[in-house]
């Protein structure tokens, strides 16, 4: 008796060639969305833009905002993407934005973690599995915890974004260039708010129904690109995995970080992959760790294709501050080698707790990823 074909068996009954198209369509409707989420911003006006917004000029205020809005959707392409939106429209400055960019680097550690609770059954295989899934989290939070406050008392962070946008468009902060990328996807941004016209909405009506069909199309396309370009790469990936953290040469796993996650445009995918090939004792931690760090830097590609779509000089730095943020933290927390283990020793002392008293590691979950942030917003709004 022959099994049913599986889910999965049909997605690769898809020709590699046809999928290829697809994700290239996909990708032209993540730009569409995220020009139809800017368009939907512009329409509701300065007064109803303030009233929204006006929370997140409090740093801290951002970053749990960052942390909760990339919780919610489970993907930090995705809310990094809508505030690259934001900045395009000038409702939220670049300065206001950067911890929101921040928190969305936490935010985005949640999903490995929650993997590895999968584990929880068996001890051994959970310490080592929570561990894995932890040193993302040790490392964003230590990397916050240096940068945020740098970025606040001095700029730099934003300043050399800026700096390297200006160098790549020739326009300046607060000015837009022009994109043919936004050319492109205008016609399509038209129709729907045509369309929207045509039922009868209007005003802030019309305009939050733009904004919530932006919002949607983007993490449509989003979860579109991320399951046909998993399809496409799967088994690559699984075989590179193995091959390159066999060597355990720490720039190679970073690259190899980098590329997968690019390919499969989610960190979450990338850093996800390697929890049970720890929980086996397959790749030990150390390995697996600068896998992690490649995956925050190749997740930064998804804001810059957001800001092709704006024209908008400052939405461009925003992106590239996202880029600019994982790259100091790979050179202040993971190339000095005096303190290049303290994420890896944070997380094995965490797994070690969390196999001794799993309802802690519940806690930390909870506490970290929505307890806090919830917290924080609404002290600091």
């Amino acid at each position: 008796m022959t099994a049913a074909p599986t889910e999965e068996t049909h997605g690769r009954d898809i020709p590699t060639a046809l999928r290829s198209v697809m994700v290239v369509g996909f990708i032209y409707l993540f730009l569409v969305g995220v020009s139809t989420l800017e368009k939907g911003i512009k329409l509701l006006g300065e007064d109803a833009q303030e009233r929204l917004f006006e929370s997140v000029s409090n740093p801290i205020a951002g970053l749990c905002v960052g942390i909760l809005g990339t919780v919610l959707v489970q993907s930090s392409s995705a809310s990094t993407s809508v505030i690259v939106g934001l900045v395009a429209t000038g409702v939220i400055s670049v300065e206001a934005a950067v911890p929101m960019i921040m928190g969305a680097n936490i935010g985005t550690t949640v999903t490995n973690t929650i993997v590895a609770l999968a584990h929880m059954r068996q001890s051994k295989e959970f310490q080592r599995a929570f561990a894995a899934a932890t040193v993302h989290d040790f490392f964003n939070v230590f990397a916050v915890a240096i940068l945020l406050p740098l970025q606040l008392l001095t700029g730099v962070i934003s300043d050399i974004a800026a700096w390297i946008a200006e160098k790549l468009v020739g326009s300046s902060a607060g000015s837009t260039w022009k994109s043919p990328i936004k050319e492109w996807v205008k016609k399509p941004v038209d129709w729907i708010v045509d369309f929207w016209e045509w039922v009868g909405l209007s005003g802030n009506v019309l305009a939050f129904t733009v904004v919530f069909t932006g919002l949607l199309i983007v993490l449509g396309a989003l979860a579109l690109i991320t399951k046909n370009m998993r399809q496409l790469v799967a088994d690559r990936v699984e075989r590179s995995v193995n091959k390159v953290l066999g060597t355990g040469t720490g720039s190679v796993a970073m690259l190899l970080g980098l590329v997968i996650t690019m390919l499969v445009q989610s960190s979450s995918i990338t850093t996800s992959i390697l929890i049970p090939l720890c929980a086996a004792g397959v790749v030990s931690l150390r390995n697996a760790y600068p896998v992690t760090l490649g995956a925050n830097v190749g997740t930064t590609i998804t804001a810059l294709l957001a800001a092709m779509a704006t024209g908008s000089t400052d939405a461009l730095t925003i992106a590239l501050v996202h880029t600019t943020f994982n790259v100091l933290g790979i050179l202040l927390l993971y190339v000095p080698p005096w303190w290049r283990d303290a994420p890896v020793e944070s997380a094995e002392r965490l797994g070690a707790v969390a196999v001794k008293r799993p309802a802690a590691a519940l806690g930390y979950v909870t506490a970290v990823f929505i307890v806090l942030p919830l917290v924080g917003v609404a002290i600091f709004r």
